[in-house]
Order: C-alpha cells, then structure tokens, then sequence
C-alpha cells in the first residue's frame, strides 16, 4: 500500500520532516517515491514551518496513497491557513 508520511531528518534535537510518498513496507526514513512538501516545527519569524504541494498531494491521493494521521493534520491545518479570511 502506498502512504503519505513524515520521514524526520536533520540534527538531535532540530527535528526536521519531508512530507514523502512511500510503499508502506520501506522503513520511515528510508526509500520514497516522490516527497511532496515539508514541515520545520522549529521554525521561527519569517521562516516557512509547513510547505506542501496539494496538487501531488492530490494526484497521490486519487492513485489510491492512504494519508498517515499526523499527514493528515498537517494537511488540514495547511489549507485551514490557506483559506484567505
């Protein structure tokens, strides 16, 4: 099955974390398909904390890609600041 989940890189204690499309058999950091935005939850002033490409998010989930639940609400809250009030 093919999923959408957080692979973690950078250093300890500076968790960073590429949004990947990936066989759910291949381990968390390992081999992926394509990755399809990131997220910096340390990011601070300007910095960019939550990046994602919806329209292959889209495309993966049409083929059939399950989103993991953090994924998930990473995407939710993604759009949900997206939206302009």
């Amino acid at each position: 099955m093919v999923v959408i989940r957080l692979a973690r890189s950078g250093s300890k204690k500076r968790p960073f974390f590429n949004m990947v499309v990936a066989d759910s058999r291949n381990r968390r950091d390992g081999r992926f398909v394509e990755r399809v935005g990131y997220y910096n939850p340390s990011a601070s002033g300007a910095a960019t904390g939550l990046q994602i490409n919806t329209e292959r998010l889209g495309y993966w989930q049409s083929q059939g890609a399950q989103l993991s639940p953090t994924s998930a609400r990473l995407l939710k809250q993604y759009m949900a600041a997206k939206v302009p009030a």
